[in-house]
């Protein structure tokens, strides 16, 4: 007989690429967080991103912070990038924090170095070179864990502003 925990977490990590480290995400709401990032890029006038739904996330364009009486009508062009907090680097949020909401405490010491960033607040700078023995020791306190940098990246907003820093 299997025992069943309940409060295993299943984590989806990568290599990010704008901080060199390892970033991790609940892999329960991972894949649905990047399906709204890529909806919201894809949006080709501020009616089409205004109406984009965030169910994870919020959305930076929406009509709480665009207002077509602004200058931005619902046929305008739309670029991601114009937008005041993806501009900023505020949105979507910064995927090297979240390791300090998933991981244990005594592995983000462990493993990890808080950082602080100009202006986005700190991330835990988790080296690649801890990968193996980081995962190892999820796994044995019961963490489901798999490396997915394709899907950590595009949280992490790099599809868009890959240069972004």
């Amino acid at each position: 007989m299997t025992t069943h925990h309940p409060a295993t977490q299943r984590l989806v990590y990568g290599h990010a690429q704008l901080h060199d480290c390892l970033a991790f995400a609940d892999a329960n709401t991972a894949a649905a967080e990047a399906a709204e990032i890529k909806a919201l890029d894809a949006a080709r006038t501020w009616g089409e991103a205004r109406h984009v739904q965030m169910t994870h996330l919020w959305n930076p364009a929406g009509p709480d912070h665009y207002e077509p009486a602004d200058g931005y009508a619902d046929d305008q062009p739309f670029d991601i990038n114009e937008v005041s907090s993806v501009a900023e680097g505020d949105w979507p949020p910064m995927v090297t924090e979240r390791a300090f909401k998933l991981l244990p405490d005594d592995l983000q010491v462990q493993f990890g170095k808080r950082e602080s960033t100009v202006h986005n607040g700190d991330i835990l700078m988790i080296p690649l070179a801890g990968e193996a023995e980081l995962a190892a020791e999820l796994r044995q306190r019961g963490y489901e864990v798999n490396r997915d940098d394709a899907l950590i990246n595009v949280l992490d907003g790099r599809t868009f502003n890959p240069l972004a820093g």
